[in-house]
């Protein structure tokens, strides 16, 4: 087992935390309420993107913990994975910097905490999946 193979494995672990704040987020801005403005068909498309969104980092996470040598090895199939990865919490770092403005929900305390905790989580798997992918072969 390589440092690598262990840091893949803790972004399995990540990925898996992250559901536990995507769980509170339909209670937290109150979707219930804020959902039943819409027409069912948009409505509907918010949770099935979300759904999948979920099933996305459900996957990312499982496959990191069952196969962190293989993800590891810089095999070519193993970096395009990581590369995946690491690009789509890059991207989700740039919606969270460029195009949300949670300021007005963040009123309590633990509420900050979380969104900040989940900003520097997010890096953490941009640092990890993005060295798997474009590190050079000698340095896996």
């Amino acid at each position: 087992m390589t440092n690598l193979d262990t840091f893949i494995r803790l972004g399995g672990v990540l990925h898996l935390g992250i559901l536990i704040a995507s769980a509170l987020v339909p209670g937290a801005l109150e979707w219930k309420k804020e959902l039943q403005q819409l027409r069912p068909l948009s409505r509907q498309l918010i949770w099935v993107h979300g759904v999948f969104i979920v099933l996305t980092i459900v996957g990312m996470g499982v496959i990191s913990l069952i196969a962190p040598v293989e993800l590891a090895s810089g095999t070519l199939l193993a970096r395009a994975v990581c590369g995946f990865v690491a690009i789509f919490w890059l991207a989700r770092l740039g919606v969270q910097f460029f195009v949300f403005d949670a300021t007005p929900f963040l009123t309590q305390p633990h509420l900050k905490i979380g969104y900040h905790a989940l900003t520097v989580v997010f890096f953490v798997l941009v640092v990890i999946y993005g060295y798997a992918a474009f590190a050079p072969r000698d340095h896996l």
